[in-house]
């Protein structure tokens, strides 16, 4: 078989690094919780020669240390224990303990920021799909397509849209869509049930070898629970028609083996004019098992489908002038459907005392449909400018990752090398001008998608003393190919591109509670498979290129600080075109800011988080009045403070702010900026639960989401450029109430 220069290079670095490893006397052990349960990415450390560990997928752990070394091991949620070392297999049992922060250890690796959303996600757990991205610090959303379009996200200076430059993944498997129907990199969170997450990663930049396609501004990596301690029925009902039922059902759980069944209904009319008419069903069932001693198998599938109609984007001029109401519609026949249906496969095996490899596969199958209208009746003064979106897709892929742990002399670390390979074919991804739903007015693209990408990386983490070095690198390649069905000549068109990432990371453990880094490294985002067949831009892979110089402080056992200054340079931006509901791409740009970060519980049941993101960015090699970047946000803060006394009774409040913001390009026009409050409050009493969850607590008039775009409506002559907006949620009190059992 023939490889390429890249994987040349690959196979090469991974042959050298199989050879470095000399004997040292070393330790086995494995930490298990007081349910008998593996606990994956333990933190053990040697307190005699300050050699450090992580527990794999199974719990277990190799260290270079011998018998009588004193052994510190620590993780989130549990109480830290010192042990002694022994010859033989040193099996530790740790005890579940809920002063989160305090027992938060700085840890030497890459992703240590990942305990700021780890901490966050234990002591406020997500509650909606909506939720479930706010829990990455720096972190805006914003829907505007009734609840059913996955939303938009702000991060470091981005509007992402739906997913263009950051890289989202559920128990391994990608949820960013390639060449979607809406737009590039799509990624809707709605198939997963809030309740089945259990842990939340995340990395801000392009630095992490095993990223790769969207991974810019970047990444989160969500993990669902492997099993259920108990089953759990939960009922909502508020404003505006909205309801909300799920149920939650442990049907094996025992010490190798575990089952759970989980389903979730929600409606809602949301507050508009016209109702939303919004449904969701979620289904999902997991299995996990250990599998002998040392392997472990997990299995899930899980469907979803969701309807609804939405009221769309709204121009100002018509609510000024008192024709529609902030809640009101110009055409209220937009809307859509979706579903998407699962399964997922992982499957972990521990070599020896050393090495581990983990595995999946993935499977999913989608449907997407989806009716808007931006800009009324510029286009067509007759029927008006609704166009439909739609698509079918087949996604599979796989990805398997080998980890080894290395010593040569002073130096030991950790060793991956790592393969992927994915697979996407969109049948019939259509573009067209519609009237009311009910009829095609014409096509402007139609076709059918078959892009792969295959990749493989090699990283490692080098530790000598208080240093920690990280280098890695990662090759993609992609082949695309699209056959237009309204081409005269029915031919496939066809592209293939590769890509070379490398990254280099310092981290640097000044003290136990102090930690400094500096992190370098290139990602890319793909282009769609149409714009790459017609050549209709240079930049098939365009990349980015990324630094960061921060620290991850501990002050006091109770708080955790982080800042960090940091550039992002892209070689292609990617630019909203409401007109076309299109994402066009653009020119290159520059983004360069601050992040600051801080959570303090000075009392075990009192938790108070803030986080606060500064940038500037611009467009390059355009003139300077017009090197404004369209939508993207100078500053947000976000934070909260909650109580949960010991008595049951919990409660907080949470805020999030984003500025004014320019909405095109010579920032004539401005997206005005919002602060929202929400609330919540709740009382457990033995196995019951009962809250009150309150939106907008202050009733604030904000637009969740805004744009600049050119329109008319029917009575007027010429069009307008003007922004366009969603409105946000006013006042929405919802109750709760759940049973454990």
């Amino acid at each position: 078989m023939y490889l390429s220069t890249p994987y040349k290079i690959l196979l090469l670095l991974l042959v050298i690094f199989s050879f470095i490893s000399v004997k040292a006397q070393t330790i086995t052990g494995t930490v298990i919780n007081h349910k008998k349960s593996p606990v994956s990415d333990a933190y053990i450390y040697n307190l005699n020669n300050e050699n450090h560990a992580h527990t794999s997928s199974l719990g277990q752990f190799s260290l270079q240390a011998k018998a009588g070394d004193s052994i510190r091991v620590s993780h989130m949620g549990y109480k830290t224990l010192t042990f002694i070392a022994h010859t033989g297999k040193n099996n530790i049992e740790m005890q579940e303990k809920l002063n989160l922060i305090n027992e938060v250890v700085l840890t030497p690796r890459l992703n240590s920021l990942e305990v700021f959303s780890k901490v966050n996600i234990n002591i406020n757990p997500v509650t909606s799909s909506q939720d479930l991205l706010r829990k990455v610090p720096g972190l805006i959303i914003g829907q505007h397509a009734g609840g059913g379009k996955a939303e938009q996200i702000f991060l470091r200076g981005f509007d992402i849209d739906h997913g263009t430059d950051i890289s989202i993944g559920v128990d391994g498997k990608p949820v960013n869509l390639v060449s979607h129907a809406h737009g590039q990199g799509y990624s809707d969170l709605h198939f997963l049930i809030p309740e089945t997450i259990e842990g939340v990663a995340f990395g801000k930049g392009p630095y992490n070898a095993e990223k790769g396609n969207f991974a810019t501004a970047g990444f989160v990596s969500f993990k669902t629970k492997d099993r259920l301690e108990n089953s759990l029925i939960k009922a909502e009902a508020g404003q505006f028609n909205s309801q909300r039922l799920l149920g939650m059902f442990s049907v094996l759980n025992k010490q190798n083996h575990s089952l759970y069944l989980a389903s979730e209904y929600l409606a809602t009319d949301g507050p508009f004019e016209s109702p939303q008419h919004f449904n969701r069903i979620n289904l999902m069932a997991k299995y996990a098992a250990k599998v002998g001693a040392n392997s472990s198998l997990k299995a899930s599938i899980s469907n979803f489908y969701s309807t609804w109609d939405a009221s769309g984007q709204i121009l100002v001029r018509a609510v000024e002038s008192g024709m529609i109401s902030r809640f009101g519609a110009i055409d209220d026949t937009e809307g859509g459907e979706t579903s998407r249906t699962n399964l997922i496969v992982e499957y972990d095996h521990q070599v020896d005392e050393k090495s581990f490899v983990k595995n999946n596969i993935y499977y999913s199958k989608y449907d997407f449909l989806l009716f808007s209208n931006f800009t009324f009746f510029l286009e067509d003064p007759k029927f008006g400018d609704q166009i439909k979106q739609q698509e079918t897709r087949t996604m599979m892929g796989l990805n398997s990752e080998y980890n080894n742990r290395f010593n040569f002399k002073k130096w030991y670390g950790d060793l991956q090398a790592g393969i992927s390979l994915r697979n996407d074919q969109s049948e019939e991804n259509e573009l067209s001008h519609t009237y009311q739903r009910l009829s095609t007015l014409s096509n402007f693209s139609l076709g059918d998608i078959n892009e792969t990408n295959l990749a493989a990386y090699i990283n490692a983490e080098l530790h000598l003393g208080k240093w920690t070095i990280n280098p890695g690198i990662r090759i993609d390649h992609f082949n695309f190919k699209y056959y237009d069905r309204l081409a005269p000549k029915y031919a496939t068109l066809s592209e293939e591109k590769s890509i070379i990432s490398p990254k280099l990371n310092f981290l640097y453990n000044a003290k136990n509670n102090l930690q400094l880094y500096l992190k370098a490294g290139k990602g890319f985002h793909s282009n769609d498979t149409r714009v790459v067949v017609r050549k209709a831009s240079e930049n098939i892979l365009p990349a980015a290129y990324g630094s960061d110089l921060g620290m991850i402080w501990k002050p006091v056992p109770r708080m955790m600080i982080n800042t960090a200054f940091w550039y992002l340079f892209l070689e292609q931006e990617f630019v909203y075109v409401g007109d076309a509901g299109i994402v066009e791409p653009s020119g290159k740009t520059e983004r360069k800011g601050i992040d600051f970060s801080l959570q303090y519980q000075p009392l075990n049941w009192l938790y108070g988080n803030l986080d606060a993101t500064y940038t500037v960015a611009r467009s390059l090699d355009v003139p300077g009045d017009n090197n404004y970047i369209p939508l993207a946000p100078d500053f947000t803060l976000t934070g909260g403070l909650n109580v949960d006394l010991p008595s049951g009774i919990n409660t907080g409040i949470s805020m999030r702010h984003l500025s004014s913001r320019p909405a095109n390009e010579d920032n004539s026009i401005v997206a005005e900026g919002y602060t929202v409050f929400d609330f919540n409050l709740g009382y457990k009493f033995q196995k019951w639960h009962f809250g009150v969850n309150i939106q907008n607590l202050f009733d604030t008039e904000w637009n969740e989401t805004q744009f600049a775009t050119e329109s008319r409506l029917s009575f007027e002559t010429e069009p307008v450029k003007e922004i366009h907006f969603t409105p946000g949620t006013p006042f929405f009190l919802r109750g709760i109430i759940n049973y454990t059992f």
